[in-house]
């Protein structure tokens, strides 16, 4: 992964953003020299936060089973028949 000081941000941030989304790998923004941030293009970001979602879905699901909160089949038939009427 590149590295670029937030002063090369500031002085060329149309190319940074230009390589940013050509190459559609992020760039770690380092400010006094630590991690400051990251530069991502937008489609990459997007499709991060659906693939976060679709995990916490997931989590939540396996904390439910682990706490016991499921339903059998036939239970969730039911349930979902009082929407699909």
């Amino acid at each position: 992964m590149r590295t670029e000081l937030v002063t090369t941000l500031k002085r060329q941030a149309t190319e940074l953003l230009a390589d940013v989304e050509r190459d559609k790998q992020p760039i770690l923004i380092t400010q006094h020299g630590l991690p400051s941030a990251y530069l991502v293009d937008v489609e990459s970001y997007e499709l991060q936060q659906e693939r976060m979602t679709v995990l916490e879905g997931i989590a939540r699901g396996e904390i439910a089973i682990a706490e016991g909160r499921t339903l059998s089949h036939a239970q969730a038939g039911k349930r979902l028949g009082k929407w699909l009427k």
